[in-house]
């Protein structure tokens, strides 16, 4: 295993010096031989609204050659910097015991994949996701064990476990212990109400690029459901689940209620209906269809799930069951802004 990634290191040595953008990188990669896949110009997308400064970090990589491997890391290394987001990073809402606890996955193309959840006290759980897939045999760490790991690989403890903002809101929720999800808000999800004013979009972010060579690489972390049971793992760090990647085909990506994701492996679904020659849109519509066949019942409440796919293309889709939610996409270094993914429901 790691003879083929020292393989594919040294494979890709030529594309870090290129500093052209869009077409010409692309016409570059394709000259230089360097991978067996096509040329693509590349391209970023990513969940929600904080996708957007996400894309312009991935978009710093991609921009000089640079792997998509990489370029999603970097770009949601972003969102979990951002201490007022309150469902990603260390500023997220803890559990019901008060504690946060931090799900990450990152896959490339090839079938390389790495994970941690329930991870304390670490401020990139994406990073020590790759250090995963880079350093051991495993996929999947979790608890302690992940911690234990993350340190021994020179990752350092955050002086701090909870923001004050979210100690704040789980004194507040500890009043009433309510706990029924409603889609797309942040506040309002967890019982809190709206008396705050500070509703936004929330959940996971999941990233998806496709880089000069047409390689593709996805990544997904979130701080999980706030006021969770202790151990609940959601879809974020379960490959197949919340993240899959594969080179021939294309990649996907989830967000919402992750119990649901991982009943149907949702992000792997998607990419095998894009290998049946279905386009990443309808990928994504017939696997949220899919759940909502099974599950009638998500017609009347306010369970949320989504998808972004691209294919090895390019090509981007997206579909939710309840409208609002939102995903981003850059390429050539332009910003698309905030696109409206269709959905089941009507708003």
């Amino acid at each position: 295993m790691s003879d083929r990634r020292s393989f594919l290191k040294q494979s890709m040595i030529g594309a870090a010096s290129l500093a052209l953008a869009g077409p010409t990188l692309a016409r570059a990669a394709e000259a230089s031989g360097s991978s067996g896949l096509p040329a693509a110009r590349p391209r970023v997308i990513s969940t929600w609204n904080f996708g957007d400064a996400a894309n312009q970090g991935a978009w710093a990589v991609l921009s000089k050659g640079g792997r998509a491997l990489d370029a999603v890391e970097q770009g949601v290394k972003i969102t979990e910097s951002d201490l007022n987001n309150r469902s990603v990073g260390l500023g997220g809402y803890p559990d019901r015991d008060g504690h946060v606890t931090l799900d990450a996955s990152i896959m490339d193309g090839n079938g390389d994949c790495g994970a941690v959840a329930a991870l304390q006290d670490i401020a990139h759980p994406i990073s020590v996701a790759r250090a995963v897939m880079e350093k051991t045999p495993h996929v999947l760490l979790v608890g302690d064990g992940a911690l234990e790991f993350a340190l021994s690989q020179g990752f350092k403890r955050s002086p701090f476990s909870i923001t004050p903002g979210a100690v704040q809101a789980w004194k507040e929720w500890l009043k009433t212990s309510r706990y029924h999800p409603v889609a797309n808000s942040e506040e309002s999800t967890y019982g809190l109400g709206k008396h705050r004013g500070d509703i936004h979009n929330h959940d996971t972010i999941g990233m998806l690029a496709i880089d000069a060579h047409g390689q593709l690489a996805g990544a997904c972390t979130t701080s999980g459901m706030a006021w969770k049971l202790a151990g609940r793992v959601g879809d974020s760090p379960i490959i197949g689940a919340g993240l899959f990647v594969d080179n021939e085909v294309g990649a996907a990506t989830s967000t919402g209620v992750g119990e649901e994701v991982i009943r149907s492996a949702g992000s792997f679904l998607v990419v095998e209906l894009m290998r049946q020659g279905r386009s990443p849109q309808d990928a994504c519509r017939e696997a949220v269809e899919r759940i909502v066949r099974k599950r009638p019942e998500l017609r009347h409440n306010d369970t949320q799930v989504a998808f972004i796919a691209i294919n090895r293309a390019g090509e981007t889709g997206a579909w939710a069951i309840q409208p609002g939610f939102e995903y981003a996409i850059c390429d050539g270094g332009d910003r698309h802004g905030l696109i409206k993914s269709a959905s089941v429901l009507s708003a």
